[in-house]
């Protein structure tokens, strides 16, 4: 009797260390996405065939992005889990304006604020979105821990990049805000065209692709505390990205989760 209920109490444990279904947060660095910095001429003003002054845009880089997420797993069938994944990873860089006029230099920061991501108006963000379906495979079904390998869809969605191409076909249209009434050039009006830029890179659309993901992970989860860890280690394929953005495949998600 004894050894029933014994056996009983670790069939109990054994099932009680397996979540049907779990809910949770993680952090998720993209730690080798990299943006690429440049300096370039991208206007030079002239006035009766003489230059009166130059602009610049000169934007800064980034390596290794932040970021977190959210996961929902369901361990219904016998032999796979379904993974619903999403992350969204940031980097911030500066970029100015900077306007040349003889001797003066008026340097311009700008700032922008990008409809569809978590951020107010601030200096210029990559913003890299992605939503992961998995399927999972594990690799043993000893109790509490829970090692997997598996991989599956990926809808990938990124931010605009205020790149030298965007603020040169934005200077040929609206450069002359920086005239002033004797077609001179106006450093001080600087601003004028940092908040018209700002309005115009806005109206951009997120960037949208379709790619995959290979993964490799563990879940731990003690008996009958309805609470797991989680660690994911995946490799991305596929997407469209910026050619200024060198994109990290690789990525890590550490966290925690309610899991019944």
């Amino acid at each position: 009797m004894k050894n029933h209920i014994f056996i009983a109490a670790l069939l109990f444990l054994a099932v009680q260390s397996f979540a049907i279904i779990g809910i949770g947060g993680h952090y998720a660095p993209s730690l080798g996405t990299k943006l690429k910095a440049s300096k370039e001429k991208i206007k030079t003003f002239e006035v009766n065939g003489e230059k009166v002054g130059d602009v610049f845009y000169d934007q800064k880089g980034f390596s290794g992005m932040q970021g977190f997420g959210f996961k929902l797993w369901i361990d219904l069938l016998p032999f796979i889990d379904v993974e619903a994944t999403y992350n969204i990873q940031w980097g911030s860089y500066n970029a100015d304006l900077i306007i040349n006029q003889g001797d003066t230099e008026k340097i311009q920061p700008l700032e922008i604020e990008l409809s569809g991501v978590p951020f107010g108006k601030a200096t210029p963000k990559y913003v890299a979105m992605n939503g992961d379906l998995s399927i999972t495979y594990p690799i043993t079904f000893i109790p509490i821990l829970r090692p997997y390998v598996g991989g599956g869809l990926t809808y990938y969605l990124n931010t605009p990049v205020l790149d030298k191409k965007f603020v040169s076909q934005f200077m040929k249209k609206s450069g002359d805000l920086l005239l002033n009434n004797e077609n001179g050039l106006d450093p001080k009006k600087s601003a004028d065209l940092a908040t018209a830029l700002a309005k115009e890179i806005a109206k951009e659309g997120l960037n949208k692709s379709i790619g995959g993901h290979l993964l490799v992970g563990m879940r731990a989860k003690l008996p009958v505390i309805p609470l797991a860890a989680y660690a994911n280690a995946k490799y991305y394929l596929g997407g469209d990205f910026h050619k200024d953005i060198d994109y990290g495949r690789f990525v890590f998600e550490l966290g925690a989760a309610f899991a019944i």
